[in-house]
């Protein structure tokens, strides 16, 4: 992301930003995986040599432990978008982060120019 050298052009990006924050959905900390594994029922084919069952697991750090949770197929999709919105959050904090470290950056010499100095 390239940040302006003017304050009111930050201050422009920062509030376009802000206003982005808005979240209608749950938002998830964690990562997906796909496991697949046997299913132990004696007949069935992925103990004979055939393709495993998938299973889908989230993974999350919680106490500083890894714990897993099993997600059930119904609800996979909305699972997966509750990710994704954490992801969407994630980046549009750092690039707050940056804008307003910039503003902090830009606020003596806006400050100069208000007063008419060069």
């Amino acid at each position: 992301m390239r940040i302006p050298q003017h304050a009111t052009l930050i201050r422009r990006l920062l509030d376009a930003r802000l206003k982005k924050l808005t979240v209608d959905q749950p938002i998830l900390a964690a990562s997906l995986v796909p496991i697949a594994k046997h299913c132990g029922r004696p007949g069935c084919r992925c103990l004979n040599g055939g393709p495993k069952h998938v299973g889908h697991y989230l993974t999350c750090k919680i106490d500083g432990k890894t714990r897993t949770t099993y997600v059930p197929l119904d609800l996979l999709a909305n699972v997966k978008s509750w990710i994704d919105n954490h992801k969407r959050l994630k980046t549009l904090l750092h690039e707050i982060h940056l804008l307003s470290l910039a503003l902090v950056r830009t606020h003596a010499q806006t400050k100069k120019r208000r007063r008419g100095r060069p």
